[in-house]
């Protein structure tokens, strides 16, 4: 039914206005109380279960930034089968992000085109809302995941100054806190992947997390850094050895891709859309490889979250057999619909019971 309603009537409007909608949507049904309901239907398997990033999640399987930017629904999105929600990309200040249109479909190709640039409400006001809605140090509810990005308008010799003011004002309502350097919609935003520059921006986030802690410092946020699918091997390599240098929690592999080779949609058409990262099938394969390399790289040092092109059980069973402890999907949602949490969730139990498991942990970089 939702792959009809899909391709006949949703990829006919404008996806940026649909997402709103969508969000509107999920909003009413929050404040109705509908996820606790729809929840009864949807708790994961218990098989799913794992302790990542110091919280303990109900499936491997969250959903990535991108989707709740302002962190508005993700009470909601925890309703469909989700263990944690990824909210974010959030900048210091408020932002309108690129101009419009700025999200495109490519159903030939199940993937998404995005060059939002960061649009958001700010840290101060998401800050406010994660207060409303979780509160500091909240038991139970999702796994809350704040990925946090350069506001547009800061100058290069600012940059740490401005991750810092978004760390400071959010670190309280996260669960664990994701340094955003991979979008390639944020002019220069990449170029911090750079270990020269990008170790003294890590190093400042980290301090800051141990400052908030105080004198409790094991209960200081757990602290991942965010890598593009193109980031050549020696650099995967490089990022991984930095993350276990300054003692991160994790890495998140991976955001979205400006390559454009191999796509079944029209060469010209994409063109004609513009810039933009694209996510989806088209990124599946290189993000498994840079999933498997850093597994390699990092051993059971670091959790390694795995996102981009994850649309089926299989997909899912390969990151995680690759190595990756926690697995992201956005893409995978919108062409699979309000449902495909839980049957990804139902597929991934029954494979465990297959493969005699008892827990989906037991797999977690078995092919290493």
């Amino acid at each position: 039914m939702y792959e009809v309603l899909f391709h006949h009537l949703l990829t006919r409007a404008d996806a940026e206005r649909v997402h709103h909608r969508t969000v509107r949507g999920l909003q009413l049904g929050q404040a109705l109380r509908a996820p606790s309901l729809l929840q009864q239907l949807t708790t994961p398997p218990e098989i799913l279960q794992i302790n990542a990033l110091g919280h303990l999640h109900p499936t491997v399987l969250g959903v990535a930034a991108g989707f709740d930017k302002n962190a508005q629904v993700f009470p909601a999105l925890a309703g469909f089968g989700f263990g944690h929600i990824e909210v974010g990309t959030i900048t210091a200040y408020p932002q309108p992000g690129n101009d419009q249109p700025r999200l495109f479909r490519l159903p030939a190709d199940d993937a998404l085109l995005n060059r939002m640039g960061f649009n958001n409400d700010g840290s101060a006001v998401v800050a406010r809302r994660l207060a409303r809605l979780r509160g500091a140090g909240q038991q139970g509810g999702p796994v809350v995941g704040v990925n946090i990005g350069k506001t547009k308008r800061t100058p290069d010799e600012h940059i740490i100054d401005d991750y810092l003011v978004s760390t400071r004002r959010l670190a309280a309502y996260a669960d664990y806190l994701v340094v955003n350097v991979s979008s390639p919609n944020t002019p220069g935003l990449r170029d911090l992947q750079a270990v020269e520059q990008l170790r003294p921006l890590l190093a400042a986030v980290a301090e800051q997390l141990q400052d908030l802690a105080g004198d409790h410092a094991e209960a200081a946020v757990p602290l991942l850094v965010k890598v593009a699918p193109d980031l050549a091997d020696a650099d995967v390599d490089a990022v991984a050895d930095l993350a276990l240098e300054l003692g991160l929690a994790g890495i998140v592999a991976t955001n979205t891709t400006i390559n454009r080779e191999g796509l079944r949609t029209d060469a010209q058409y994409v063109a004609s859309l513009g810039a933009g990262g694209i996510s989806g099938a088209p990124v599946r394969a290189r993000a498994l490889e840079v999933t498997r390399r850093l597994a390699a790289r990092v051993g059971q040092h670091l959790c390694v979250v795995s996102a981009g092109g994850i649309a089926t059980v299989e997909d899912a069973w390969q990151r995680l057999s690759a190595g990756a402890s926690l697995i992201q999907a956005y893409t995978g949602m919108v062409y699979g619909g309000p449902l495909w949490a839980h049957r990804l969730n139902a597929g991934l139990a029954q494979r465990c019971r297959e493969q005699g498991v008892s827990n989906i942990a037991e797999i977690i970089g078995s092919e290493l």
